[in-house]
């Protein structure tokens, strides 16, 4: 029968909580637990940080896999979800060594809401090929630190601490970043690759 599809357990759909585990979580953290709960946020992140949808999945379970056995030294007075960023950088950056340059075309796979009108979609998939062909051509070190703080929305202090970097590395590459995305932007859009 094989294993069920990433995103379910059991047959059964797990539940999305947009805030992931909160400091309020049963302590000890139990990893059945923390996959259902934060396994949309690790599928987010791999593809932020360049894994292609056809890949996704499988790194997601690596990131599980090395979660499972570092879960006992997991400090439970720090975040949760800087702390699951960290093995998504590794995983992804691993990734990406082995796999150079894949096409942004497969990257731009998501749910569409039948609700919204198709004009309304063709933006935001304009939008969201923009966004991460632009977030491809960063540096990694610097993408995970614009990932993490601005989109993810995390401090920058939680960003040095859940890298191991320190804070004025951060700001650094963050600051960096932001320009290289801006830029990445401007460039895409004047030679309109999207349309």
């Amino acid at each position: 029968m094989g294993r069920p599809p990433f995103g379910q357990v059991g047959g059964s759909e797990v539940c999305h909580v947009e805030d992931g585990i909160s400091e309020n979580s049963p302590s000890p953290l139990d990893f059945r637990t923390l996959f259902e709960l934060e396994s949309p946020y690790v599928l987010r992140t791999l593809r932020r940080l360049g894994v292609t949808e056809r890949d996704v999945e499988d790194m997601a379970h690596e990131v599980f896999v090395a979660v499972h056995r570092e879960l006992p030294k997991y400090d439970p007075s720090r975040p949760i979800r800087p702390w699951l960023f960290a093995f998504c950088f590794r995983i992804a950056s691993h990734h990406r060594r082995k796999h150079r340059r894949e096409t942004v075309e497969d990257m731009t796979a998501d749910v569409v809401d039948p609700a919204d009108a198709p004009d309304t979609l063709l933006d935001r998939a304009r939008k969201r090929r923009l966004v991460l062909r632009a977030l491809d051509e960063i540096e990694l070190d610097r993408r995970a630190v614009f990932v993490l703080h601005e989109i993810d929305g995390f401090t920058c202090e939680a960003i040095a601490h859940s890298l191991e970097i320190p804070v004025g590395t951060v700001y650094s590459r963050l600051r960096l970043a932001r320009e290289d995305f801006t830029a990445k932007v401007r460039r895409l859009q004047a030679k309109r690759v999207l349309e």
